[in-house]
């Protein structure tokens, strides 16, 4: 019988069962189970996350915080609160570390497709691998630079009713997970043999209407603090969303801040003229919140500071992904896009030579990947970005559009609802709204689509497409007066909109996605969309 002891646990794989020291059956879920196998049977070796998801997940593409999901379930499972035991190999993975007790026979797991070795050879292959695992380990932890260090001190209620306790317990651990997340960053705890090189102290305080967590970043050295962040909430939110919320909010911020610290700003470039910052800025808003009108003016104020500081890499990347809604919205002719698709190609091409880490130019990439039809390519770039910023927003739009090219509906829906409750930045709140009520209409659940979509138009009215899936939910609904209603303002946004120009590109796009996407078009069509 396959029985494995550790740290007082003893994992049977016979029974697929995790008893504790009392000797108790403590409850896995069967992922989180056969994830607590591998680490088991691979203790002392460090397990990349692709390796973990390729053999908990096979043959099915999943996002990282169902990875993440059961590192937190095997963590609370063992009291694993230090990240004593799965510890945390900022870009490399994660490693088990707690000695097998005497007696113990842990199954190894194979990583590599093929033939699995003989019984008689396992123990010893594991032994083997064991050793050189930790002694690789050891060798690159003493040749690579060490990850920068933070600390989250726990965050203080501070409201005068003192009612905040729970919440400021719950948007610690949330920081405190996120925060380890991060690629290039090693969390450490707080009090712990060396004080790590920055810490975030926080407050939580409550007004009538809103919770706000206010954050600082503190060199810890020095004393000095180098970045604040503050975050509200309507206290009307059930709690798990306010939660996730302002933990979300607040380490978005941090997350960026501690990228542009890490990675240096832009590589070589002189110092911009003042006022780049401000288009950067005014132009990013109008890529998340626009209209034509605000397009072409915000268009116009970046290639203009382009001109004056044309080595900015910050400024090509805005004027990338500024360009990037405009093929998404149909706002350019034929020509203009295949300038465009050129242009953006080639700014972040460059960008991502002299930035491969930064958030801005992977954020840029995942979604010009989107817009151009690289749906895969796009996923890969879009990942990236969350491995520096587990709560971008952004990029899990992004990640969740390609989804849905590609098929994946119900991987969709889940990363527009995650990004919902993350809902940084909350100027993007529209489009992950209407994602999901795409995603509904394409898999016919046009009842609850129609809600999603409403609340989608009451942030934003100024998206004809929206628009247009609301007219076919309301159809498909029977709400006949509705769906010409919502038709109407559809075609007053995109005007000259045909059902050869409405639908979108076949390249690289899954057979599921056309079929569905063919039923969307004949009820648009039936309700006067032309064809051609």
């Amino acid at each position: 019988m396959a029985t494995t002891r550790f740290a007082g646990f003893e994992l049977d794989e016979e029974r697929a069962e995790l008893r504790g020291p009392d000797g108790a059956l403590v409850r896995l879920r069967p992922k989180t189970f056969e994830m607590l196998r591998l680490f088991v049977a691979n203790a002392g070796r460090v397990l990349s996350k692709q390796e973990l998801m390729e053999a908990v997940w096979p043959n099915v593409h999943v996002g990282e915080d169902g990875l993440f999901q059961c590192i937190r379930e095997i963590r609370a499972a063992l009291g694993d609160e230090q990240r004593q035991i799965i510890k945390l190999v900022s870009g490399r993975g994660y490693l088990f570390v707690p000695a097998l007790e005497e007696g113990s026979t842990p199954t190894p797991q194979p990583f590599a497709r093929g033939a699995r070795p003989s019984s008689g050879r396992l123990a010893l292959i594991t032994a083997v691998a064991a050793v050189i695992g930790i002694a690789g380990f050891a060798l690159a932890t003493l040749m690579a630079p060490p990850p920068p260090t933070i600390a989250v001190v726990p965050i203080l209620d501070a409201s005068a009713a003192g009612d905040g306790g729970a919440l400021a317990a719950g948007v610690t651990d949330e920081l405190v997970d996120g925060l380890a997340r991060i690629d290039n960053l090693q969390v450490l705890a707080p009090g712990a043999g060396t004080p790590a090189q920055f810490e975030v102290r926080g407050e939580l305080l409550r007004t009538a209407s809103a919770w706000t967590l206010k954050l600082r970043a503190v060199r810890t050295a020095t004393g000095v603090v180098e970045s604040v962040a503050t975050a509200s909430v309507d206290a009307a939110l059930e709690p798990e969303l306010q939660e996730i919320r302002l933990a979300a909010s607040a380490g978005d911020r941090l997350a960026r801040w501690l990228n542009e610290v890490l990675e240096g700003g832009t590589a070589g470039a002189a110092e911009p003229p003042p006022g780049v910052r401000v288009a950067i800025e005014q132009a990013s808003a109008s890529i998340n919140q626009t209209s034509r009108e605000r397009f072409a003016v915000a268009q116009l104020m970046l290639k203009t500071a382009l001109a004056t500081a044309p080595d900015n890499v910050d400024l090509q990347v805005a004027l990338a992904g500024l360009q990037t809604r405009g093929i998404q919205m149909v706002w350019y002719d034929e020509a203009e896009a295949a300038a465009a698709r050129a242009n953006g190609e080639a700014m972040l091409r460059r960008a991502i030579a002299l930035r491969p880490r930064s958030i801005a130019v992977l954020e840029a990439q995942c979604r010009f990947l989107a817009a151009t039809n690289e749906f895969v390519e796009s996923l890969i770039a879009c990942a990236r970005a969350t491995s520096f910023d587990p709560w971008n927003g952004s990029a899990l739009y992004q990640t969740g559009l390609a989804q849905v090219f590609l098929g994946r509906f119900e991987d969709a829906l889940m990363s527009f609802e995650q990004a919902y409750r993350y809902d940084t930045p909350t100027v993007s709140r529209w489009t992950w709204l209407l994602g999901i009520g795409w995603v509904n209409v394409l898999l016919g659940r046009d009842a609850e689509a129609a809600l999603w979509l409403e609340r989608s138009i009451a942030v934003t009215p100024a998206s004809g497409r929206t628009h247009l899936m609301l007219a076919t939910a309301y159809q498909r609904l029977g709400r006949t007066a509705d769906a010409r209603a919502a038709f109407a303002a559809g075609m007053l946004l995109r005007p000259g909109s045909t059902a050869a120009n409405v639908e979108p590109p076949a390249r690289n796009v899954s057979p599921a996605f056309l079929e569905a996407s063919a039923r969307v078009m004949s009820v648009l069509v039936e309700l006067g969309l032309p064809e051609r």
